[in-house]
């Protein structure tokens, strides 16, 4: 009977972690889709109508839930507002929310996750948080500028939050040079390659 019983939990924990696994991979379609679907739209494209003639779709990393990773915040209240270098003489201004630390392939590290301060005032953006970061595949398998990441506010009681790198996405500035773009500041930058997420753009003939 405990042999049974065993077996039987065994199974239902199989089953859970298939589940959750197969949630993840479905998640991450629908962000690659989603992303394709306005890439292929000249009304929302960032591509040059040139290479939007060839464009079929983004290449994306194999997905690897790795790469999602839960980190502890330490919120920073008091951190001055700062200008982000962009690619232009643009100012955009951030402040760092707060300090995220995670584990990644054994390793600990540490990103910095900023709130915009044009957004503030957008009640469609005001509980967006931009996670900028480069990584050792800038310039190889990815844009060589870094890439980005899209987060939500967490609710204040929560001091922990998910970063999905799976969902890391190109600056406009990877596809055309008609848009200014922040620049990753050198505290986010990952001594690991991060393969996940959107690869380098390579324009099609």
């Amino acid at each position: 009977m405990r042999k049974v019983l065993l077996l039987s939990c065994l199974i239902i924990a199989t089953l859970s972690c298939t589940k959750k696994a197969s949630s993840h991979s479905e998640e991450i379609k629908q962000f690659q889709y989603e992303l394709n679907v306005e890439y292929n739209n000249p009304k929302t494209s960032p591509l040059t109508k040139e290479d939007l003639n060839t464009f079929k779709s983004l290449e994306f990393f194999p997905i690897d839930k790795n790469y999602e990773v839960v980190a502890n915040l330490k919120f920073t209240p008091n951190s001055p507002i700062i200008e982000m270098q962009t690619t232009t003489t643009e100012i955009q201004l951030y402040r760092i929310f707060a300090i995220a630390s995670f584990k990644l392939n054994g390793k600990d590290f540490k990103l910095n996750v900023y709130q915009s301060q044009d957004l503030l005032n957008n009640p469609e953006y005001m509980d967006y948080l931009f996670l900028p970061f480069n990584d050792l595949s800038n310039g190889k398998t990815t844009y060589g500028g870094g890439r980005f990441l899209d987060l939500r506010l967490p609710s204040k009681s929560t001091k922990t939050i998910k970063i999905d790198f799976n969902k890391a996405y190109n600056p406009y500035c990877a596809y055309s040079h008609r848009y200014s773009c922040p620049i990753p500041p050198k505290e986010n930058s990952l001594n690991i390659e991060i393969l996940a997420g959107v690869k380098a753009y390579v324009k099609k003939n």
